[in-house]
C-alpha cells in the first residue's frame, strides 16, 4: 500500500521557518555563471616588408636582330627557327668563291713577302746589303700582311655566326636568297634570364636599392609567380609624372618569359621584424583602433581589458603593431561581441566556442 502526502500534511511536516532556511541554502549551494568562452591568440614577432605594385615590361637580357652585312647570294643556312646556339655558332654563308681564292692569292704572297724580308735582314747583318734594301723588304711585308687581314675580313663577312648564344628566331631567308646589307635573316635572344622593366614613384627612391626582392606576375601564367631583384635603377626622375625607372632581373631557366610580355611587379622593401596580429583581432571605434585582451586573474581565469593600439601594415591577413601591445600578452581574435572590458572570460579554441555557439 502507498502513502501519499497531502500539501496540507506536508506542511505540517515542514514548519514554513524551515522551508525558508532549506532554499536559502539551495540557492547558496548554486555553482557561479560560467565564464564566456572566447579565442585568443599570443602578439608574435614576424618578419614583414612594406610593399609597392608597379607595371613592367619584360625584355630579354640580350637581344639582336642578325642583319646581312653586304650584298650576296646567300650559298648555306646552319640553324633552325628557335634553335639554341651556342656563341660562335655558324648560322649563314653567303656566296664566297671568289673570296677564297683572293684569300689563298694574298696568303701566297705574304709568305713570300716574308721570306724576302727575313732574307734581306740576314743579309743587312752581315753588311752585304743597304739600309734602303731592308726598309724596302719590310715595307713590302708589312703591306702584304695587311692585303691578307682585308682579304680574311671580306672573307669573315660572308660567314655570319651568333655573337652570344641564345635562342633563334624566325628564319626570313632561304638558300639562294640575295641579302642586302640591313636585311633581317633572324633574330637572336638571351632569355636565360629576363629584364623587367617598370616606373615607381620617385617618393620611394629612399627605400629602392639594388638586389632588392620582388616578385611578378603575368596573365600567361596566373598561377604562378616569378622572384627576382631589383639589377639597376634609372639616373633620373621623369618630370611629367614624377616616377624613376626601375630595372629587376629574373631568372627563367625555363623560357616560359618571353620579351614584350605585361608583368605586375610588387617590390618589397622597409622588412624588418615586427608585432603582429590576426586582422579580426583589431576593432575600430571612429578613428581609433583598439584590441581586448585577456589578462591573467587571480582565481586562475582571465578578465578582458581594451586596450587602444597604433597599426602599421597589413601582411597576409596579419596587421602590423607599432604600440599599444607587448609581445607575448594574449588578445582576443574571436567572442568580442559578447564580452566587454571587466569581464571574466575563458580561454579556448575556435571549434570549442563554435561548438558551444558563444558568438
Amino acid at each position: 500500500m502507498k502513502f501519499i502526502s497531502s500539501p496540507l500534511r506536508a506542511r505540517k511536516r515542514f514548519p514554513s521557518r524551515h522551508a525558508a532556511l532549506i532554499f536559502l541554502a539551495g540557492v547558496l549551494s548554486l555553482p557561479a555563471a560560467a565564464s564566456t568562452q572566447v579565442v585568443a591568440e599570443e602578439v608574435q614577432m614576424m618578419r614583414i616588408a612594406n610593399q609597392a605594385e608597379a607595371l613592367g615590361t619584360l625584355r630579354a637580357n640580350e637581344a639582336v636582330a642578325i642583319t646581312a652585312t653586304l650584298s650576296e647570294q646567300v650559298s648555306a643556312i646552319h640553324f633552325d627557327d628557335g634553335q639554341m646556339v651556342e656563341a660562335g655558332a655558324l648560322l649563314v654563308e653567303m656566296n664566297s668563291a671568289e673570296e677564297s681564292a683572293l684569300l689563298e692569292e694574298a696568303e701566297v704572297n705574304h709568305r713570300e713577302a716574308q721570306r724576302h724580308f727575313d732574307r734581306i735582314t740576314q743579309l743587312a747583318a752581315n753588311g752585304t746589303a743597304s739600309q734602303a734594301q731592308l726598309d724596302e723588304a719590310r715595307r713590302e711585308a708589312n703591306a702584304a700582311e695587311a692585303r691578307l687581314a682585308a682579304t680574311r675580313s671580306r672573307l669573315k663577312n660572308r660567314i655570319i655566326t651568333a655573337p652570344f648564344a641564345g635562342v633563334l628566331g624566325l628564319r626570313n631567308i632561304s638558300v639562294g636568297s640575295f641579302v642586302e646589307p640591313g636585311d633581317v635573316i633572324t633574330t637572336l635572344t638571351d632569355d636565360s634570364r629576363m629584364k623587367l622593366d617598370f616606373n615607381v614613384p620617385a617618393l620611394l627612391l629612399p627605400n629602392i636599392t639594388k638586389g632588392l626582392a620582388i616578385s611578378a606576375k603575368t596573365p600567361a601564367y596566373p598561377e604562378q609567380e616569378f622572384l627576382g631583384e631589383i639589377y639597376s635603377i634609372d639616373n633620373q626622375v621623369d618630370p611629367v609624372t614624377r616616377s624613376i625607372r626601375v630595372r629587376a632581373l629574373l631568372p627563367n631557366e625555363a623560357h616560359l618569359l618571353k620579351q614584350g610580355m605585361l608583368m605586375t611587379v610588387t617590390l618589397f622593401y622597409r622588412e624588418r621584424e615586427a608585432m603582429v596580429l590576426p586582422e579580426e583581432a583589431v576593432v575600430l571605434d571612429g578613428t581609433q583602433a583598439y584590441v581586448l585582451v585577456a589578462k591573467p586573474a587571480g582565481d586562475g581565469g582571465w578578465t578582458v581589458e581594451r586596450r587602444d593600439v597604433t597599426t602599421g601594415m597589413r601582411p597576409m591577413g596579419r596587421v602590423e603593431i607599432l604600440s599599444g601591445l607587448q609581445l607575448g600578452e594574449q588578445v582576443i581574435t574571436h567572442g568580442h561581441t559578447k564580452i566587454k572590458p571587466g569581464d571574466a572570460v575563458a580561454l579556448a579554441s575556435l571549434e570549442q566556442v563554435m561548438d558551444h555557439a558563444a558568438f
